[in-house]
């Protein structure tokens, strides 16, 4: 196992920001990671994990040590007549395990197709999209506490999950590495197309026939049409995450802006999509310098031409204060600032 040394994270970054690593090490095995773990000289750096890196912004050079996720690996560990259980290494693609269990038939992800990052991510993150969330699917995380290489499972109940949340980004942020997750998988799936842009793709056809792979290739066509392709345009997919307010204050803000957009919430509270919200503001497909707004999508904050993250970050203020003028709203970053 190599540790790198000034080691450039442009590549590793889907924003292609240009910053560096004072040390870096790629973790393909748990047996490398209890290498690094007991490395003494390695002990007094601060640590970053990085999987895809289709979630964070690199805003200067990181003077630490990142260990890149490279663990692999898919493998069935138990099931029944109604499920299956699938264990998938950290390093894993998303969107490689999501193609292997719609070609096994096996349900409850289908729906997060195309999500950019790694399966040791997902759970960070709790990814979701197009009406279903990791959460919905998951069994358990195995991972390795950074401190002192214990090894540890948290169930689904365990993850405090919430809305792009989880104990992995908040008490365990850059403590405890990823290994592996297993997933808890229908092997009699039923889709689930309630979004609105899922019904209008399937509007024509009967639900009793609509498959998993369908599904799959339908939200792959979404948003393939509405996201710029990381390898082209520099970015990481949603900036923003969607603010949520009580119903009292969505009715007093429905009086002045009638057609302002809201999904349901929990409880007593909705979201609102932060697009709209930085749409209505003028933010859409404008370009700022070396960066800007997507020109299909005004949520997606893109790299123009060799932007730094400081920039772009820059950027992203801005657009925070014009929408917290106009809306009083103030809009927190889905993505990782570094």
């Amino acid at each position: 196992m190599e540790i790198f040394h000034n080691y450039s994270l442009k590549d590793l970054n889907t924003f292609g920001v240009n910053a560096r690593a004072a040390y870096f090490v790629e973790i393909s095995s748990e047996k490398s990671l209890i290498e690094i773990i007991n490395n003494k000289k390695l002990k007094w750096l601060d640590i970053l994990i990085l999987g895809g890196g289709s979630n964070i912004l690199f805003t200067k050079n990181y003077n630490g040590l990142i260990l890149k996720n490279e663990i692999k690996g898919i493998k069935i560990v138990d099931e029944n007549k109604e499920h299956v259980f699938i264990k998938a290494g950290g390093g894993l693609t998303w969107s490689s395990l999501v193609d292997y269990c719609v070609d096994k038939n096996y349900g409850g992800i289908e729906n997060l197709t195309l999500i950019p990052g790694t399966v040791g991510a997902a759970p960070v993150q709790n990814i979701g999209a197009y009406g279903v969330e990791l959460k919905d699917v998951l069994h358990s995380v195995d991972g390795m506490f950074l401190a002192d290489g214990e090894k540890k499972s948290f169930l689904a109940d365990d993850c405090e999950f919430s809305y792009r949340n989880s104990i992995f980004k908040t008490k365990l942020k850059n403590s405890f590495f990823i290994t592996k997750i297993t997933l808890k998988l229908s092997k009699k799936p039923k889709t689930n197309i309630d979004y609105n842009t899922l019904k209008k793709e399937f509007e024509k056809s009967d639900p009793s026939k609509i498959t998993i792979k369908q599904v799959r290739d339908a939200v792959k066509r979404i948003r393939m049409n509405k996201l710029p392709d990381p390898a082209v345009l520099g970015n990481a997919g949603s900036f923003f995450k969607n603010p949520e307010i009580r119903l009292d204050e969505l009715d007093g803000l429905k009086k002045e802006y009638p057609s302002i957009v809201s999904f349901r919430g929990k409880g007593k509270r909705v979201k609102l999509s932060a697009g709209w919200l930085i749409e209505q503001c003028g933010w859409k497909g404008i370009r700022f310098g070396n960066t800007g707004t997507y020109e299909k999508q005004s949520l997606v904050i893109v790299n123009h031409n060799n932007a730094t993250g400081r920039e772009i970050h820059n950027f992203a203020r801005l657009i925070q204060d014009t929408v917290y003028e106009k809306f009083k709203i103030q809009l927190v970053p889905e993505v990782n600032i570094i």
